[in-house]
């Protein structure tokens, strides 16, 4: 019996595990920001630290 399905599988793990690590980095990232670069994007960090805080997990 094969599994046909498990390379799918796999690469969905993969791309999903990519994403989280994307998510955790930039924001860690953003908590560096200057005050002048947030205020050019129009964020404030009650946004950073709103951001900052999730895990990793949430969009």
């Amino acid at each position: 019996m094969t599994n046909h399905h498990a390379p799918g599988l796999i690469h969905q793990i993969g791309e999903t595990i990519h994403i989280w690590h994307e998510r955790y980095r930039t924001r860690r990232e953003l908590t560096n920001w200057s005050a002048r670069d947030l205020q050019d994007v129009g964020l404030s960090w009650s946004d950073v630290a709103y951001e900052a805080d999730k895990p990793f997990w949430r969009a």
